[in-house]
């Protein structure tokens, strides 16, 4: 069995289906890129895959590390490895400082937080403050797999490549899922897997992420929907 093995997910959120049978394979230690348009259902497998209860599950299930995750909660997930760095994550009226103290002793070096400590966490950040902090709260954890929603999201290219070298230095080893619809971190994982996720489903996979990705900037996500170069793994 995979690191990850999801089968046949199908959930809801207030009444609405979202994933529609959705199946997605992971290894340990490999990075995997899901792409997307808006509205394809990648953050609603984002918050499914975290315990998010908004996020109901009517079929299928999610295996992690050879556990049944399906039912635990965002709690019990956290403890199993699982940690995810968030397109829009709330305010908290706590310090970053003091946060990173109760979270973890590692510290965690880079240009740029040393601004965000006494500050607390999200009010009044940036998009590209969010992210940072984010991401270092994960760092600081040490997870065993990451999944990162459009971490390409609000950053320029400079940040977005400093963050993705971060990850990628501090989490070396690590299993990665990473989402995303503008595919600007692409270039900075090189991932072993890419996704096209369309409808709540996803609908190609293959290696070749450089061809999937010409494609869709190409000819946009609709033509993997009837592409023939590529099938699900």
């Amino acid at each position: 069995m995979s690191y990850l093995s999801i089968k046949d997910l199908s959930t809801e959120i207030d009444g609405k289906g979202i994933l529609n049978k959705l199946n997605l394979n992971i290894e340990k230690g490999e990075t995997h890129v899901l792409l997307g348009p808006n509205a394809s259902g990648k953050s609603t497998l984002l918050y499914t895959l975290m315990g998010f209860p908004d996020y109901k599950v009517k079929e299928g299930s999610i295996t992690f590390d050879d556990k049944d995750i399906t039912e635990l909660e965002i709690e019990d997930r956290s403890k199993l490895g699982i940690a995810g760095v968030y397109q829009n994550p709330p305010a908290i009226n706590v310090k970053l400082s003091k946060l990173l103290e109760k979270i973890s002793d590692k510290k965690v070096e880079l240009q740029g937080i040393e601004g965000l400590l006494d500050r607390e966490v999200n009010v009044g950040f940036s998009g590209g403050e969010r992210k940072l902090s984010e991401v270092v709260q994960v760092i600081s954890l040490d997870p065993n797999f990451i999944i990162l929603d459009e971490l390409d999201a609000g950053l320029d290219v400079v940040n977005l490549e400093k963050l993705s070298n971060l990850i990628k230095e501090e989490l070396s080893g690590k299993t990665i899922l990473l989402i995303t619809h503008r595919g600007r971190a692409l270039k900075f994982f090189e991932p072993d897997y890419a996704h096209v996720m369309m409808d709540g489903q996803i609908i190609c996979s293959s290696k070749n992420w450089k061809k999937i990705w010409q494609t869709i900037e190409e000819d946009g996500y609709e033509k993997c929907k009837n592409c023939e170069l590529y099938t699900n793994r």
